[in-house]
């Protein structure tokens, strides 16, 4: 049985309202995700999708989206991603092509962890 009525509304019909939604309470909004999802085709990546978007023309990720911090030591600010994966492997290639340390950091994690230039 499908999900969606049919005249398009999200509501299953045990009218429970389906739409995915995430909300920012820096920018007093809530959107629902059907553009992600029906235009982007991003399927489980939506909520990823849109906190990468919001970020890049907000300056900032909608709530409840945790973003891993990678900070060098010695130059100014930071990167975030939202995946261990991509975080680890900008702070390694940071630390190779700077001799820099590298700070990541998640809230999953207890303190944070250093990223340093296997050789020096």
């Amino acid at each position: 049985m499908p999900d969606r009525t049919d005249d398009g509304d999200s509501i299953a019909e045990n009218g429970v309202d389906n739409k995915p939604t995430i909300a920012c309470s820096r920018c007093d909004r809530e959107w629902d995700l059907d553009y992600e999802l029906d235009e982007l085709h991003a399927g489980n990546g939506a909520i990823e999708q849109f906190a990468l978007d919001h970020r890049q023309h907000t300056g900032h990720f909608p709530d409840d989206v945790t973003p891993w911090l990678a900070e060098c030591r010695r130059c100014p600010g930071h990167e975030a991603f939202l995946a261990e994966r991509p975080a680890r492997r900008w702070a390694e290639a940071h630390a190779r092509h700077t001799r820099h340390d590298v700070v990541l950091q998640h809230a999953s994690i207890d303190g944070t962890t250093t990223v340093e230039l296997a050789s020096r």
